[in-house]
């Protein structure tokens, strides 16, 4: 297997949901991946989002507030719905994969909730019509004052589980509009017993009070099990300066991550693209970032 790092287009659209996760695994901690929001316009007219982070060096994306239900995606136009997934992964080279929110009806918010459509939300249908799309991977997660709390994350794994195919990652970026622990290692490690390919933890230095030593700690009880950790820049730093950025990435290394995710809070609701290419650079160098943003499609 390749490393996912290494790996061509022609070499991506051929994985297995169990290769692509050896492949971001053999990558040694060296996988970016990009998010962008998909119900605004997109940074740069005649262009998704999608195909901007790919040329700045994400070797991942995340399509944040997809409707599985109406899947519309900016700047990709003219394309059934059936096939919207399958034109991203065409245009990009890259696998695919999209937020689903278990919201929990019974928690308090700190703010307004806001109400989702159900194309976003974790149930039977919207993970079979996530399947049926061609999507890659699954963020069990929650954007701000959505109510997605942990416990209801855990649910959706078993669920997710039955009724999808590719990779799930569980777990939270933020406090999704909640006070709760999201670094705890009960909860996390929990989920990857029940079946997750892996887990989110929130990077040092975003969410406040979030530390090196509790998430090396739960990334080598995740590692045990065989799973992968993604650390995320989920707190609107995705447009703050690059030395910020670098410096996520480094501790990052220190705790010792398998996915660098950067996420959709800037101009365009995507990462601010030179903000991408210092993330990369950051953790592993002009080779594989040169590698990965010079690399036709057609390879």
């Amino acid at each position: 297997m390749k490393r996912l790092i290494s790996s061509a287009a022609s070499d991506i659209i051929k994985m297995s949901a169990p290769e692509l996760k050896q492949a971001i695994l053999a990558s040694e901690g060296r996988t970016i991946v990009g998010e962008t929001v998909v119900t605004t316009s997109p940074l740069i007219e005649g262009l998704s989002n999608a195909e901007v982070m790919a040329a700045f060096g994400a070797d991942i994306i995340i399509l944040n507030e997809l409707d599985v239900f109406h899947p519309v995606v900016p700047g990709v136009d003219g394309i059934e719905a059936s096939e919207i997934i399958q034109t991203i992964k065409h245009l990009t080279g890259r696998p695919i994969g999209v937020n689903l929110e278990p919201v929990d009806p019974d928690v308090g918010l700190l703010e307004h909730a806001v109400q989702l459509p159900k194309g976003r939300q974790v149930s039977p249908e919207s993970l079979a019509a996530a399947n049926d799309l061609g999507i890659d991977i699954l963020f069990l997660t929650g954007n701000p004052a959505t109510g997605v709390s942990m416990s209801a994350i855990g649910a959706a794994v078993v669920l997710a589980k039955q009724y999808f195919n590719g990779l799930v990652f569980a777990g939270k970026m933020h406090g999704a509009g909640m006070q709760e622990s999201i670094v705890d290692e009960a909860q996390l490690t929990q989920f990857v017993k029940d079946g997750a390919d892996g887990v989110l933890i929130p990077a040092v230095n975003t969410v406040p009070g979030v530390y090196e030593e509790e998430n090396r700690q739960v990334t080598k009880a995740i590692h045990a099990l065989g799973g992968v950790v993604v650390a995320t820049i989920g707190t609107s730093q995705e447009s703050a300066t690059t030395s910020v950025i670098e410096a996520i990435g480094l501790s990052n290394k220190r705790v010792g991550v398998d996915c660098h995710h950067i996420g959709d809070g800037s101009y365009g609701r995507m990462p601010d693209p030179e903000n991408i290419v210092a993330l990369s650079l950051a953790v592993r160098g002009k080779r594989h970032t040169y590698f990965r943003m010079a690399q036709s499609i057609r390879r």
